[in-house]
């Protein structure tokens, strides 16, 4: 017996130590390593059947169990993970550390500030104490006077090192001292997240702008990026080096003449003259300044500045210092003088506000560095298989097109066509711009032509109205004008109409790329068209456009928003010709009540005496005259090419379709503006429906009558509460026309969310637009049921957004809205409850 409990106890033991061998850590040599190393660059993460496929192919790694070899792979990808998080948390680490120094020295900057300000607080006291003491306004007003430098003082190099020395001094006193006083930009908070810290001028002779941020870019990589302004800086025309000396430190001295685009067809252009300074602190920092120069000269275009104005650059630039993590920290400076004298009244807050000069300069120069060291770094992935640099050349040259052709510089070959200065729409030609085509060498005799306007829109956010120009074409835009532009790349012109086509009305946006923040998107739309004849019935008649689209962003700060587009060949060539048309919105920041004399200070301004603000009730009159203070510069320019024989014709259809596109907008400005169309108003959704607040009575009564719960969750008598408390009910709530076609013409603000357009644009969407198949399916399957029960639930499913996105719900319910009182059915309505964006 006491053999028989030994033998047991043997076997158990036996067992056990079997069962810890198995499971005991596995010490690996250098060869199986290398082996698994292997498998595991291909496959992080094989399968049962692959780590058996590695054990029978590679002999040394027999003696493993595969369940062994799984826990190795396991381990592999865990460290990889702790690897990447190590090397991200350093990163973020040397970021943060870097930013909190640059956020201690602008701390250490704004104390020296305040204490500044108080000491002149203290001086002016004094001053008010002592009234009996004349005052010397003279000398005051001569402490705050810039030395002004001419030309002829740089005809030596002493002279220019001296203009220099003294313009970094100056720079380098504002970009980190208390030189100006300056302010945090409105909107732009600083912080580990932000771009940077931006701050705008305050009580300084012209305006000013200041920026500091830190970019994953050696310094002398960002010096030569900002010092090829044209390539960033979308205002800027040329820049041409005059002439170059060397300086001292092995710095340079150039002689610059910068030429600048006008952002309206209201205003000239300008020019400045000035010099540049490039040189290397003691500490190592890299300086570029910059400053004016007095004189007449205009470099080699002499004879073309005799359309812009002379502006001045006080002490400006760029002062770029290396840090630890292998990037820069950076502070830029732009101070400029924009002679707001030259141009209208209206225009005037455009010249003389620092937050435009800091939201087209200033900001445009740190966001862009930034954009390019994410490229470099491989963190912006673009569509269609394109470069980032291509792509960003396209959006340059749209930019500089539309530039082109709403300023029509002589030089370029542009003059004016039979204007006699009491035409609302300007006509220009360029018949040294010829086109050709891009299977073709052979240029079409004739030239560019471009109709272009500006005007006053008010109460309407830019942003709001260029998303809907973008989203909704077929609100403003003429087909056949789209066919005729698109034929000159082929070299096929028609006149408008000569070939019968059918527009759909749908447009594809296919996304290319967008700028680290979304600020600016660049796409291409396709426009459907089916030719009308049966002769080449199956032919494509689709029109495809690259179009830039930036400032559709209402919370961000922004200069302007944009819609720019021109038609491109299918194919897509990176050397595709460019025609761009397209609008350009520009907020007015200026005091309420200063531009009413204005308006008729310039014949184009008055496009706007249709654009009326609707009408306020007597609790309105804040929101009233908030709105009037809510105004913007638009402006349009299409172009089109024509051949010799055709010009007079293609003149008048551009003049006329340039009418026809001003009348669409302002039509769409009144119906999105805030105080335009609107469910709180009571005003009538379109003519064939009722008032929004009757329809909004019928849609609950109705839903209780045939569901026998309450829709709306309120004790709301009165039918304003009603109509508000179904306008922010959380469901999508629409209502569909019960036509052959049926239409929504009517959506809640979820709805309108849900679907992405407005209460305008919903008249166009048809009810098969939003349903998938399954969605049709169901839908279709319980209309008979809809119609004799009053109601049904939809199970969830998809649905699709006017943009083309993927919406999914929990469910949906449909039920009948009756007319008041009666049994006619005036529509169906649709809640969708719990959706949300796939």
């Amino acid at each position: 017996m006491a053999m028989v409990v030994q033998q047991h106890r043997e076997s158990s033991s036996g067992s056990i130590s079997k069962h810890l061998d198995a499971g005991k850590y596995v010490r690996y040599t250098a060869e199986q390593v290398e082996a698994l190393e292997r498998v595991y660059a291909e496959c992080p993460k094989p399968s049962s059947l692959r780590r058996q496929q590695l054990i029978r192919e590679c002999p040394i790694l027999s003696n493993i169990e595969p369940k062994q070899i799984k826990v190795w792979f396991q381990n592999r990808r865990c460290r990889e993970k702790q690897r990447k998080e190590s090397t991200r948390l350093q990163s973020v680490n040397r970021k943060l550390t870097a930013m909190n120094k640059l956020l201690m020295e602008e701390n250490d900057r704004l104390q020296k500030q305040v204490s500044q300000l108080v000491c002149e607080n203290g001086y002016m006291r004094q001053q008010l104490h002592t009234a009996a003491a004349p005052t010397n306004d003279a000398s005051c007003e001569s402490a705050v006077t810039t030395p002004q430098h001419s030309l002829r003082d740089a005809n030596n190099p002493a002279g220019l090192l001296s203009i220099a020395e003294e313009t970094l001094a100056e720079f380098l006193s504002k970009a980190t001292g208390t030189a100006v006083d300056w302010v945090q930009m409105p909107g732009m908070k600083p912080g580990p997240g932000s771009v940077g810290i931006f701050a705008i001028s305050q009580s300084c002779s012209g305006v000013a702008a200041r920026a500091c941020g830190l970019v994953s870019l050696e310094p002398s990589k960002i010096a030569e990026i900002l010092k090829d302004r044209s390539s960033w800086f979308r205002d800027c025309r040329s820049l041409e080096v005059f002439t170059m000396f060397p300086a001292g430190n092995g710095g340079t001295i150039e002689l610059l003449y910068t030429q600048t685009y006008a952002p309206t067809t209201l205003a000239p252009a300008r020019d400045f003259w000035t010099l540049r300074y490039t040189t290397t602190l003691e500490n190592g920092s890299l300086v570029v300044c910059e400053r004016s120069l007095s004189g007449t000269g205009a470099g080699p275009k002499a004879a073309a500045a005799l359309q812009f104005v002379r502006a001045e650059m006080l002490p400006s630039g760029y002062l770029i210092r290396p840090y630890e993590g292998g990037g820069s920290i950076i502070h830029i400076v732009d101070h400029l003088n924009l002679e707001a004298w030259s141009v209208p009244e209206v225009l005037r807050p455009l010249y003389e506000s620092s937050k435009v000069v800091a939201q087209k300069t200033t900001i445009a120069a740190l966001k862009y560095i930034r954009q390019i060291a994410q490229e470099t770094s491989g963190e912006v992935v673009y569509g269609l298989g394109r470069q980032p640099a291509v792509l960003r050349t396209f959006s340059q040259r749209l930019s500089r097109g539309f530039n082109d052709a709403i300023n029509g510089f002589n030089d370029d070959g542009w003059s004016i066509l039979n204007c006699d200065g009491a035409e609302d729409v300007v006509v220009a030609i360029n018949s040294a711009k010829s086109v050709t085509a891009s299977s073709d060498t052979l240029s079409v005799l004739g030239g560019v032509l471009c109709a272009k306007a500006s005007m006053l829109i008010q109460n309407v956010p830019p942003a709001v109205l260029v998303r809907f120009l973008r989203e909704h074409r077929s609100e403003w835009a003429d087909f056949n004008v789209d066919a005729y532009a698109a034929a000159a790349l082929k070299n096929t012109y028609a006149y408008p109409g000569m070939r019968p086509t059918r527009f759909t009305g749908s447009q594809i946006i296919m996304p290319l790329g967008h700028t680290i923040e979304h600020e600016e998107m660049l796409e291409v739309i396709r426009l459907e068209g089916h030719s009308l004849s049966h002769e080449d019935a199956f032919m494509s008649r689709d029109i495809h456009l690259l179009q830039m689209c930036s400032g559709i962003d209402e919370n961000a700060v922004g200069a302007c928003s944009e819609l720019i587009f021109a038609p491109i060949d299918e194919m897509f060539p990176d050397d595709a010709q460019l025609l761009p048309s397209g609008f350009r919105l520009i907020p007015l920041d200026s005091k309420p009540g200063d531009f009413q004399d204005s308006l008729t200070s310039h014949k184009t301004l008055d496009l706007t005496s249709s654009l009326e603000v609707g009408p306020a009730t007597s609790n309105n009159g804040k929101n009233a005259a908030a709105s009037c203070s809510a105004r913007s510069i638009l402006t349009i320019a299409f172009q089109f090419p024509f051949e010799n024989n055709l010009q007079e014709n293609v003149a008048t259809m551009a003049r006329q379709y340039v009418r026809s596109v001003i009348s669409s907008v302002q039509r769409v400005a009144m119906a999105i503006s805030p105080s335009g169309l609107s469910p709180t108003v009571g005003s009538k959704l379109s003519p064939a429906s009722p008032e929004a607040l009757t329809l909004a009575h019928w849609i609950c009564q109705s839903y209780s009558y045939h569901t026998g719960a309450e829709l709306l969750r309120s004790d709301a008598s009165s039918s304003e509460a009603v109509l508000k408390t179904l306008w922010h009910h959380q469901d999508a709530v629409l209502c569909c026309s019960l036509k052959d076609v049926p239409v929504f013409t009517f959506a809640n603000q979820a709805g309108l969310d849900m679907l992405e357009t407005t209460l305008v644009a919903l008249q166009d969407i048809t009810l098969e637009k939003i349903f998938d198949d399954a969605g049709h399916k169901a839908l279709f399957s319980e209309f008979a049921k809809i119609m004799q029960q009053g109601f049904t639930h939809l199970p969830g499913g998809i649905c699709m957004s006017t943009m083309g996105r993927h919406v999914s719900y929990e469910q949906a319910i449909v039920w009948k809205v009756f007319a008041g009182e009666e049994t006619t059915v005036h529509c169906l309505a649709f809640s969708f409850v719990n959706w949300s964006f796939v």
